[in-house]
């Protein structure tokens, strides 16, 4: 009797994987209200073993984020299920756009324009915004990008697209190449994170600095979101990584 299972794993392995996270450490850019990482040898080979002891923020490096991160009440990392973590994966381009401006804001007619070209974004998906922020690792200044005042410019999602894919499509959750949900410049205007908000209110997660969706497709693709367990968490590092079709 053939295993289903066996073979599907069997399948999957011959695909192509593409990992979508960044590898970092103390010296990597990070959010800049949290320190720096910090990384210490507590035992070396001399000892018999090599151990150590990390310190960063749970929002740091490639990382996902919780509905708690900023909704009271909501649910904690832990209380992800398994298979909220695993999903279809759509891509959205538009590091062409950003290229030319740096503080693009993704539209409800960027996503229709997509759905023109590559159809309609299927519920439950995990949708991803490309913008080859990406590209500016392993450097702070590149990722803030400030202007002469201080401002920084980075692009973003608008609330009216995320409305559109969270009420209108129910897609399962998002992630991006920058710090925030949020373009820099609506940061800037209102204050505060509406779209990190408004996404995390929709009771799900979003991961954040996300690397290589230059390498993923439009539609077709999985995403894979491991993240550890630590208890009553407000968010983590992730491996994220994409099998390809």
């Amino acid at each position: 009797m053939s295993n289903e299972l066996l073979q599907a794993l069997q399948l999957l392995k011959q695909k192509k994987w593409v990992d979508l996270t960044h590898t970092f450490g103390p010296e990597s850019p990070h959010f800049a209200a949290f320190p720096p990482a910090q990384f210490q040898t507590l035992f070396d080979h001399n000892d018999g073993f090599f151990a150590q002891n990390f310190s960063f923020a749970g929002q740091y490096g490639t990382h996902l984020d919780a509905p708690i991160h900023f909704v009271r009440d909501a649910r904690y990392l832990e209380q992800l299920e398994l298979k909220e973590l695993v999903l279809p994966l759509v891509v959205i381009d538009k590091s062409a756009a950003v290229a030319h401006d740096a503080d693009y804001i993704l539209t409800p007619d960027d996503v229709l324009a997509f759905e023109q070209e590559h159809g309609t974004i299927a519920e439950g998906s995990f949708v991803a915004l490309r913008t080859d922020w990406s590209k500016r690792w392993p450097s702070q200044e590149q990722f803030e990008n400030k202007d002469e005042q201080g401002n920084n410019h980075a692009p973003g999602w608008s609330v009216e697209a995320l409305q559109l894919l969270f009420q209108e499509r129910g897609i399962q959750a998002v992630g991006h190449e920058t710090f925030d949900t949020d373009a820099a410049v609506d940061y800037t205007r209102n204050g505060s994170l509406l779209a990190e908000y408004y996404v995390l209110d929709q009771d799900t997660y979003q991961v954040e600095l996300l690397t290589n969706l230059d390498q993923v497709p439009p539609t077709g693709a999985v995403i894979f979101n491991i993240v550890p367990k630590a208890a009553r968490a407000s968010g983590f590092p992730v491996r994220s990584f994409a099998i390809l079709p």
